[in-house]
């Protein structure tokens, strides 16, 4: 097997790869506070945290049998939040949305990911995104790659955090180097949480009320629901939601003047809701999966996004 460290670094920047790390610790630090946090029913409708998943959760073994460490990779999508801010499209959607050529991320990353591992040689690995029972925030956490920030998000003193996070499971050790557990930078900051309409940050555990965010709202809920309180229609979030990211000065830090090329969603949100509204009320739900196939907003269907579009 090749050393990582011989990959191309054009490789890695075609990957939209910034960071990435190694670590053996299979083990979550923070996986007695995800078990309370469940118990406290602050996963809201996220049922996929609560199911029998959540025991997986406790080590990568329990999902990858026989894993001995991970590499994990921050891939980053910051040009696609200059691109945002520079057009500010009538109707906000998350900067993720864009920023893996308009595909989907986890097909995108994926793929990125198995190239990495060809490259590397590599036989027997597991790879790992936020679909996956691993927490994926806590293993870039333990493998140096940032702190969890108020807003619970990891946050890389270099990059932000606008960036997803993949990882390749190995099942076999490696000869590298891993890096310290950064410590916390937030201090007494409180901008993502004052920032939150629908207050969903809870500041003393840095976790989120899932039922309050507006990502959940916009992503995780495919049927008509009801917004969560304070929702800000004046906004006009229709897809997820970067506002606590937007206002947290190490994230404000990272961003720079690189842009990606302009994208269709941009135009096609960037007009009138009601616009919108009509143009995919008229869509049959094949023609809509059609529309926006290989897109983040396939998932959530033309129901969901009508639901979206109605609250804004």
């Amino acid at each position: 097997m090749k050393d990582l460290l011989g990959i191309d670094s054009e490789f890695l920047k075609e990957c939209k790869i910034v960071d990435w790390a190694y670590t053996e610790e299979l083990r979550p630090k923070t996986y007695e506070y995800y078990l309370e946090w469940v118990a406290k029913d602050l996963h809201g409708p996220l049922k996929y945290l609560s199911d029998e998943r959540k025991d997986k959760r406790k080590s990568l073994d329990e999902v990858y049998p026989g894993a001995t460490g991970a590499l994990v990779f921050l891939f980053d999508y910051r040009p696609a939040k200059n691109l945002l801010n520079s057009t500010d499209p009538t109707n906000k959607i998350a900067a993720y949305t864009l920023g893996f050529e308009g595909q989907d991320y986890h097909l995108w990353i994926r793929e990125k990911l198995e190239s990495i591992a060809k490259n590397l040689e590599l036989t027997d690995y597991g790879v790992s995104l936020d679909v996956h029972p691993v927490l994926e925030r806590d293993l870039a956490f333990r493998s140096g790659l940032g702190w969890f920030g108020k807003n619970s998000m990891i946050i890389n003193r270099e990059f932000g955090s606008y960036f997803l996070i993949g990882s390749l499971i190995l099942k076999e050790k490696l000869s590298l180097n891993t890096k310290p557990i950064e410590p916390d930078h937030c201090g007494t900051c409180t901008r993502c949480i004052d920032a939150c309409p629908t207050d969903a940050i809870i500041a003393q555990t840095r976790t989120i009320d899932s039922a309050k965010c507006i990502s959940t709202f916009t992503i995780e809920l495919f049927k008509d629901a009801p917004a969560p309180a304070g929702y800000p229609t004046e906004s006009n979030e229709v897809f997820g939601c970067d506002i606590c990211q937007e206002v947290c000065p190490w994230v404000k830090k990272s961003l720079g003047q690189e842009e990606m090329e302009s994208n269709w969603l941009i135009e096609f949100f960037n007009r009138p809701q009601s616009e919108i509204y009509e143009e995919v009320s008229a869509l049959s739900n094949k023609k809509f999966k059609e529309k926006f196939k290989h897109t983040s907003m396939e998932r959530l269907g033309k129901r969901g996004l009508l639901k979206n579009l109605k609250k804004v």
